[in-house]
């Protein structure tokens, strides 16, 4: 056994922080920690030691929010607010508009019927929380999702859209079962002309027993009638979302790919998220479900014959130099994507003649963003000119005409259309491994990008919103489910 370091985690019965180990044993990492009260928990961290050493050349520290909405009174992750311990800034906003849904999903962790109160912002609450992300310091909150419950049970999610465009951001998407969808050509097309940017659509795999498992129905029809209406009504944006268990889909993952590369035209990602276990769940049944982002690696470079390698991937953090360079070259700032290595893991690759070429045969990646970060040293260090002759340099590390052809103008101009121009002529294939308490570390807790706002002013952290605060935050702001089905005179479940 090798102690990599020291951290602190969560009891996961009481949710009380306690000091915790992570260490490597047969090339695997673990975190272990000890709760007086509950005994001793053992869990995988990453299953590949390697690719953890690989991932954590790429960690890169943000400064934060220059106007934390909470005070450090109990140290994280209770601050939560966001407190001024925090490390990074808002890459991605979630608004949950609600928390009804028409659906009963096994693995979820956010609906009305288990958590016992409806949870439902009003528009005016929505437009605050709006305007709170918009005045996040130094960089304002530019990318948006709506997301619950099952946003598109709101009969105002059309006028919650045009609000968050009209508002500043950029970038809002919208998180779905894609039940509504698969209803009606108009109801994508009215998300289209909202201002709807991209579709987060909940997809796990390609047979009926997948979804028999993960959301206790088979909805593969339904998911491939949702993709159809969204070609229908022009939308070309679509991430397929797929929660990830060990024995029930994993050896999908290739046929999956293979999916979004027929449907290229709408689909541009593919998010695999390996399953966060939620409730009490002893070890050896963790030890079935669990699967580690080094997993999903090794499957994608079997699935897929070793056209995409496990070397592919790199951690989302490995973008913070593009960002810092261009910035520091236009006397701005830019997003900083500062999440902790270990958080998610994410390659691209061009298609095509329906071939799957990886980003990587393109260029030196490393050595690219390696370049980069002179960029930046030398343009903070006001050596401008120099800077941007060591950008133009940059480019040698580029192979072909293609790649040159839509990186170049994100370089040079930083804008989102530049770069939603390279996105649609790529594929992403990424992973972002969310946090329960049996693997929690706090050391990713304080670099976490992406953020919940709520109607308090509050702005959470995903995992300690889901594995802390949720429960709480909906039990103060809602209301209970018998108030809701006396009022509104239905049952929770049939409420759409």
């Amino acid at each position: 056994m090798r102690i990599i370091k020291e951290t602190r985690s969560l009891c996961p019965e009481c949710l009380k922080v306690l000091k915790a180990t992570i260490f490597e044993k047969d090339n695997k990492v673990y975190i272990e920690k000890e709760c007086s009260d509950h005994g001793k928990f053992r869990d995988i961290y990453w299953s590949d030691y390697e690719q953890y050493l690989r991932a954590e050349r790429f960690r890169y520290d943000g400064e934060g929010l220059q106007n934390p909405r909470t005070k450090t009174k109990l140290n994280c992750p209770l601050d939560c607010g966001i407190c001024p311990q925090h490390k990074s800034h808002t890459a991605l906003a979630i608004i949950d508009v609600t928390n009804r849904c028409n659906l009963r999903c096994p693995v979820c962790f956010a609906t009305a019927g288990t958590r016992g109160y409806v949870y439902e912002p009003t528009k005016e609450e929505i437009g605050d929380m709006l305007q709170n992300l918009r005045r996040n310091e130094p960089v304002p909150t530019t990318a948006l999702q709506f997301s619950g419950g099952e946003p598109t049970i709101r009969k105002d999610l059309f006028e919650l859209i045009r609000m968050a465009k009209d508002a500043g951001f950029r970038h809002v998407e919208v998180n779905t079962n894609g039940l509504r969808l698969a209803e009606s050509v108009e109801y994508c097309r009215g998300l289209v002309e909202a201002g709807m940017s991209t579709l987060y659509l909940q997809f796990d795999g390609v047979t009926s027993e997948v979804y028999k498992f993960t959301r206790g129905l088979d909805l593969l029809d339904t998911k491939m009638k949702a993709i159809e209406n969204c070609r229908k009504a022009g939308i070309d944006s679509v991430v397929l979302v797929c929660t990830l268990v060990k024995s029930v889909n994993d050896k999908q993952v290739g046929d999956i790919i293979q999916f979004a590369i027929k449907n290229f035209d709408v689909v541009r990602c593919i998010n695999f998220q390996p399953i966060s276990i939620c409730g009490r769940v002893p070890e050896q049944k963790r030890e079935k479900m669990r699967i580690t982002i080094p997993d999903l690696m090794v499957e994608v470079e079997k699935q897929t014959d070793g056209k995409i390698k496990v070397n592919d991937f790199y951690p989302v953090s490995a973008v913070v130099p593009i960002s810092r360079a261009i910035g520091a070259l236009k006397g701005k700032r830019y997003l900083e994507f500062t999440a902790h290595p270990h958080c998610g893991m994410a390659t691209y690759v061009f298609v095509e003649d329906g071939e799957i070429v990886p980003i990587t045969n393109y260029g030196n990646i490393e050595k690219f963003l390696k370049m980069m970060e002179k960029v930046y040293k030398e343009a903070m260090e006001g050596h401008e000119t120099r800077a941007k002759m060591r950008l133009l340099g940059v480019m040698r590390y580029i192979k072909f005409d293609l790649l040159r052809k839509y990186l170049w103008p994100v370089l040079k101009t930083g804008s989102y259309k530049a770069l939603g121009d390279l996105h649609r002529k790529m594929l992403m294939i990424s992973a972002m491994h969310f946090q329960d308490p049996y693997n929690f570390d706090l050391e990713r807790v304080e670099r976490c990008v992406i953020h919940y706002a709520l109607p308090d002013g509050r702005i959470i952290p995903f995992c300690t919103m889901n594995s802390i605060h949720r429960s709480k935050v909906e039990e103060d702001i809602g209301v209970s489910l018998d108030e809701w089905q006396n009022k509104h005179k239905v049952k929770i479940s049939a409420v759409a």
